[in-house]
């Protein structure tokens, strides 16, 4: 059992760390906010280590890499981006390891709550921020701008988790006793 879960906390590390590497590597070529990077090791974080590690790593990435890159800005798009990871890794979790759902229909779900919770921050903070933020920013920038990283996500993410449970690098759901993976 101990172990297990210093697996688990390692690759949740490793999530952690390639959340604050991969909007490097993007940013780089100008393709950050179109292809969502930092979404991509949170709800793999979420799915294969659990919810309260995918919720952990979700809340902590973009204040990391606002400290240590400056992206995504401080105030008020970060607390913004860490309420809404956040949910994105507690949601993949849940509804994956927790609620068993199959990882498409977890992570369709999880997105969608994302951008319910992102709406609702981003309205609170851009508010208080002064800055306006309506109903049309938000389709704008949750569905529209963000439709090439959508597509990545609901590709690439469910073919990387089956993909290592077909290799038994990682357990599926109604295997796992303890919500994490199984090296």
């Amino acid at each position: 059992m101990k172990n297990q879960k210093t697996k688990t906390l390692v690759l949740a590390a490793l999530f952690l760390a390639l959340g604050v590497v991969f909007p490097q590597l993007f940013h780089a070529i100008g393709a950050g906010p179109v292809f969502l990077p930092m979404h991509i090791p949170v709800l793999l974080c979420g799915l294969i280590c659990g919810w309260q590690y995918g919720g952990i790593c979700g809340l902590v990435v973009p204040l990391l890499s606002s400290l240590l890159a400056g992206m995504p800005p401080l105030w008020p798009t970060c607390p913004s981006m860490m309420l809404e990871l956040c949910a994105y890794g507690l949601l993949t979790g849940l509804l994956y390891r927790k609620l068993r759902l199959n990882v498409y229909a977890a992570l369709v779900a999880a997105m969608l709550g994302g951008r319910v919770v992102s709406g609702l921050a981003n309205a609170l903070f851009m508010g208080l921020a002064d800055k306006p933020y309506g109903f049309s920013a938000f389709l704008s920038g949750a569905f529209a701008t963000a439709l090439p990283g959508i597509v990545l996500q609901l590709v690439l993410v469910p073919l990387l988790v089956l993909g290592l449970q077909k290799a038994t690098l990682i357990q599926p759901p109604t295997a796992a006793k303890t919500g994490g993976t199984q090296l």
